[in-house]
């Protein structure tokens, strides 16, 4: 059997998901500060979940900086924190489930573990969209996330879009993967069909059946129903004897002949009366004349 093509696709799209979202989570590019007055024009502060980068075009990117306005007591950061970790873990918990439910080393994929798979990691992908989602929300919001007061800019960094990226790819593959629970509900609707309705849950008491005798009636009685007289068992067995085959052909008529010639000897002249002969009247017909009777 051929691996599902809503199998093969949520297997592709969920470790793309993870590792975008890995790389979101650990990267410090969640908010680009530029424009410092006390700094040259080129300084650019890279703020993440973890850690804040200093880079200049002319110099090499110097992580570990100090915060001194406060920016990872904030509550979108601590909460994106907690939520990305828990994202990345159920991902990792989905992943483990796809592969043992998908085929790989067996005849056919098993359909409900699949689904299950897609489920966890569509939740992975929820828990990781809501952190990028409320961060990207409040992002110039400077008494939520404190920066420094204007000419100083904030945008957009690259870790935000890659979180944004891994959350959709973890939705559409936990999303394809969940589709595999359809042939195992189908099978399950088939084999319930399939049972026998009549089953239900046995009862305590024990049932006896006693077969007791056919009380004896009268034949006026036992042999009258519905305003009628009924055949008697003896004459419905031989009505049915009478009616099994069918009839032969009789063999049609035959007249009767009689074998001896009675007549033969008759015309012959009599020897015992001096040979005076006898006249008969000969019969057309085969049987013998009345007068010879």
């Amino acid at each position: 059997m051929r691996t599902p093509v809503v199998m093969t696709l949520g297997m592709v799209l969920a470790p793309c998901g993870l590792l975008l979202t890995l790389t979101g989570t650990l990267t410090p590019g969640w908010r680009l500060v530029k424009g410092f007055l006390d700094q040259p024009v080129d300084v650019v502060l890279y703020q993440g979940l973890w850690d804040m980068c200093r880079e200049q075009s002319s110099r090499e990117r110097q992580c570990g900086q100090p915060d001194d306005l406060g920016y990872f007591a904030a509550e979108p950061v601590r909460v994106a924190r907690g939520l990305t970790i828990t994202s990345l873990a159920a991902t990792a918990l989905g992943l483990l489930l796809a592969t043992l439910g998908v085929r790989c080393w067996q005849d056919e994929p098993h359909f409900a573990l699949a689904g299950l798979s897609g489920v966890v990691l569509f939740a992975a992908g929820l828990l990781s969209l809501i952190p990028v989602s409320w961060y990207n929300h409040f992002l110039a919001d400077r008494a939520v996330l404190p920066a420094e007061s204007s000419p100083v800019t904030v945008q957009v960094g690259y870790s935000l879009v890659l979180g944004y990226l891994g959350s959709c790819l973890l939705l559409l593959g936990g999303f394809s993967l969940a589709l595999s629970f359809a042939p195992w509900c189908a099978e399950r609707c088939r084999s319930c069909r399939k049972a026998p309705s009549g089953r239900g849950r046995r009862s305590s008491i024990s049932t006896v059946y006693v077969d007791w005798p056919e009380p004896a009636l009268t034949p006026a009685i036992k042999y009258y129903s519905d305003g009628q007289h009924r055949p008697r068992p003896v004459q419905l067995g031989a009505a049915s004897q009478r009616k099994v085959g069918f009839p032969m052909p009789r063999p049609p008529p035959k007249a009767y002949s009689n074998p001896v010639d009675v007549l033969d000897g008759e015309n012959a002249p009599d020897s015992h009366h001096g040979g005076s002969s006898r006249s008969t009247r000969s019969c057309g017909s085969a049987l013998p004349c009345d007068s010879d009777l």
